[in-house]
Order: C-alpha cells, then structure tokens, then sequence
C-alpha cells in the first residue's frame, strides 16, 4: 500500500501533473455510446417484434392491419422518446422498476399522438383498435427488453465481468463510507481500487477488502491511466477549494467520469432545486413533510388498501389460521410492542411461528445480536415450528400486520418497527435512528427491499430508512410494494 506523502514532488503544482493529452471521447465517452448503441439494438428489435406479433392476429383473422407505414412512424417516436427520457443514457443506478414505468410512459404517449394523428387524417374505422394493439404488444415486448438486459448486466456485474474502475479522493469517514457501498452492491458496477488524500486516516481494511491510498491530489492523473480508472468521486478531504476544482477539470479533460459529494448531504433530497445568483449556484432544498397533506392522504389510503386485501386474502388467512393453530406452542396469533410513529407504542400482530418463548415478551438479551447488527430472524434457540418456518420463508407470518394498518398502527410502506428497549438502546448509539418515527412504521420498508433483512448492519439499515422518508413519493411506495413482491416471490432462509 502506498501512502500519500505530505508535500507534492519538487515543481510539480497540484492536480497537475504530466503533459495536457490530446483531445478525445476518451474510455468513458466510448462506454457510453457502445451502451446507448446496445440498448437502442435491443429496443429496436424488439419493436419489430412487437411490430409482427401486432401483425399476425389481424392476419389470422382475415382482416385489415396496421399499415407499415404507421408502424414505422410509432417506433421511431417512441425510440425518440425513450431517447428523451434518458434510456439509452449510462447511469450510476439503473432501476428496472424505474425504467418499466418510463417505456410504459413513453408507448402510451406515442400511442396517443399515432392515434390522434390517424383519426385526424384517416376515416379508418379500425384506426383505433389497430393502434392500440400495437402499443399493448409494443410495451410489453420493450419491457420485456429491458428486463433482460438489466439481468445480463447486474449478472455480469456481480461476477466481476463488467463495470468500471472507481478512484474515491478523500479516505475519510464519508470516503470510506461510499466505498462500503459500492463494495456491497457490486451491481452497481463501480468498482474502488482505492484513495486520493493527502492526510489520511488510519487505515483498516473495508468489509474484508483492502483499498489502498494510492497517492495525493497530484497523482491524480498517474493513478487513473495506471489503474484504468473510469470514475472519480470527490468526498471529503483536506484538500483546498482550488485543487479540487483542478480535479474535476482534470478528469473532465482525461474523459473521466466525476461525482461530487456535497456538504450537509445528509439534508439533499431528490426535490432539490438549483438557482444561481450571478455566477454562485444555489441548492434550494424542498424538504418533504410527514405532518403534511401528503402523508395524511397516504395513510388514509393504506386504511382503504388494507381493507381490500383483507378481504381478498380472507380465504388464503383462514387456511393459515388453522394451520398454526394446529401446530404446537400456543395460539394463532403473536402479539409484540413495538415502537411506531412520534415514538409510540403499539401491539404489532403476527402469525405465530415459534413454539412458546421463555423470554418475556418484548426482551431479548443483547448478546444474541451481532455487533452492530439490527435484531430480527431467529434469535437464540430456534423454536420455529415447521409451520412458522414455512410462514417465515414466504414472509406470511406478516399478513396479520394488515390489522394494524387497518387501525392505523402502520402504514404499508414505511421504517420497520422496533421493540421499546431497544428503540432506547438504539436512539443513543446510532446517528439518526430517532428520526425514523417522523413516519408510521411498515409492512415493508426501503431498507428491506434494498437487502437490509433480518440481522443486518442497523447503522446502514437506519440511512435507507431516512432516505425514503426524505425523498418520499407516491411512485416510491409503488416500486417499493413492486420490489416486495419480487422479494416474497424469490423467498429467504
């Protein structure tokens, strides 16, 4: 490992080392045409497929198609579109979620102006029943696309075939903790090799794997071409206001990809506005409210969602009811304070899945949680009956909780409740855990679908809480419900 030294060699100024290089798209630019170019392949083939299968029904039948021509004209708008939207665009975290809606978006747009435009123009009786079979088959096939490639490339990515190599300026807390990140979700695929700083910390090894200071700001542009570098992020360092702006003007001219972090982070959200006075740039953040009429509206629709799935899962809960009841250990149901909104108590319920429990309700000794982990899963001696372990594995041991949504206990999106004692423990010795109750605990939760299950880092688990509370939106609460599906479908040990 090598340590950055404390001065800069002998009539080198800082962050600007070696000869200016020529002009060039550089690695980055290249990555990124050859990833628009992929997905624009992908999109179009599949427009022509959906194009075909639009075609072979009517065909079937005997009767009048969609003209070429039209066919034509619908994905070369929505391609335009898709291009507007930013789909053929390298991101740092693509969200298959995310890019589902955008293409649904997009083809229920050009459906629209296809639609118009023919009924304007044409007398066609079958205008609008052609058109709209084209857009059904059209997003279906796109989204389809999308999802394919967005496994091949989180596969790849994971197995270390595919990503780019990640240089972080700044080894200290923030540093480090962007590094853990990335290292945790290799998907992502940025890969750290190691540090810029001057004045580094003390080093210690990041969940297992050593990231090296690889030198001060002025080996800035001897690291990026020896260690292939793709993308820079600037955190925190000691380093001053100018050498920084040096940096980022470096990367830019060696066709690096930079990040910036921003002071007071901890308070930006996705709403953030940007205003300049003169040359200055201004962040106008909007914060989100919990007391506002967002979130009463929310609530009160969670009260309406819990009654409907009640009643449809009605059925499906009678089985399961008599099936604890049948299993050995006690009663049907499992009753736990925990700990929810404006820091109030209430009876959580679930399914019983254990036999009956020594402990006394609401305790559990300190000892059988890892160190800096959060409670849950099997604690101490498993006493899962082979009902509850079934309940467990396919998270049914939950739908109880549909109850305390209906009394408005929960919310079916939200921070997941903890019990009293620890919530005391908790609030003390980690940074931010009391601002979970701005919100009513959930069903499911962003730290939840993000992986932060069961005895999980809590320090990690507390920072995805917080940001879907500061960056709340009617559509994050739908992808969340989404991703928690996909995870009770893909079910846990």
């Amino acid at each position: 490992m090598s340590h950055a030294t404390a001065n800069p060699p002998s009539g080198l100024p800082l962050a600007e080392p070696g000869p200016e290089p020529g002009p060039g798209p550089g690695r980055r630019e290249r990555q990124r045409r050859r990833w628009a170019l992929t997905n624009l392949a992908a999109d179009a083939a599949m427009l022509l497929l959906a194009g075909a299968a639009a075609a072979l029904g009517p065909l079937a039948a005997n009767v009048p198609a969609e003209p070429l021509h039209w066919v034509i004209g619908f994905s070369l708008l929505v391609l335009v579109l898709l291009r507007v939207r930013g789909l053929y665009a390298l991101r740092l975290q693509p969200s298959v979620v995310d890019d589902v809606a955008r293409v649904a978006s997009s083809t229920a747009a050009a459906a629209m102006v296809l639609i118009t435009v023919r009924l304007l123009i044409e007398s066609d009786a079958d205008a609008a029943r052609q058109s709209v079979r084209l857009w059904g088959f059209a997003t279906a096939y796109l989204c389809a696309g999308r999802v394919g490639i967005a496994l091949a490339v989180r596969r790849a990515r994971v197995r270390g075939e595919a990503g780019t190599n990640t240089l972080i300026v700044g080894a200290g807390t923030v540093g480090r903790t962007v590094a853990r990140r990335l290292l945790q979700r290799p998907e992502l695929g940025q890969r750290p090799v190691g540090f810029l700083d001057k004045e580094p910390k003390d080093h210690e090894e990041i969940d297992g794997v050593e990231l090296p200071v690889l030198g001060a700001s002025w080996d800035l542009e001897e690291v990026v071409e020896g260690h292939d570098v793709g993308h820079v992020i600037i955190t925190f360092s000691t380093a001053p206001h100018a050498v920084l702006l040096s940096m980022v003007r470096r990367c830019q001219e060696l066709g690096v990809e930079v990040s910036m972090i921003p002071r007071l982070f901890e308070g930006v959200n996705n709403r953030i506005h940007v205003q300049h006075v003169g040359g200055v740039p201004l962040l106008v953040v909007r914060p989100v409210d919990p007391k506002g009429w967002q979130f009463a509206v929310k609530y009160a629709f969670d009260r309406v969602l819990a009654a409907l799935a009640l009643l449809a899962l009605a059925p499906l809960m009678l089985v399961l009811v008599v099936a604890v009841a049948l299993s050995p250990g006690g009663g049907v149901f499992y009753r736990q304070r925990r700990v929810g909104l404006d820091g109030r108590s209430f009876d959580m319920l679930k399914f019983r899945s254990m036999q009956a429990d020594p402990v006394v309700e609401g305790t559990v000794p300190i000892d059988v949680i890892a160190a800096g982990s959060a409670p849950g899963g099997v604690e101490g001696v498993d006493r899962r009956t082979r009902v509850g372990s079934f309940l467990r594995r396919y998270s049914l041991d939950e739908l109880p909780q549909l109850i305390n949504i209906l009394k408005g206990d929960m919310s079916f999106v939200g921070p997941r409740p903890e019990r009293p004692g620890f919530v005391e423990l908790f609030s003390q010795d980690v940074r931010r855990y009391a601002d979970r109750h701005r919100v009513k605990a959930g069903l499911t939760g962003w730290a939840q679908v993000s992986g932060l299950r069961g005895q999980t880092s809590l320090s990690d688990r507390v920072e995805w809480d917080n940001h879907y509370i500061e960056n709340w939106s009617l559509r994050l609460d739908v992808k969340i419900l989404l991703l928690t599906v996909a995870a009770v479908v893909r079910p846990v040990e």
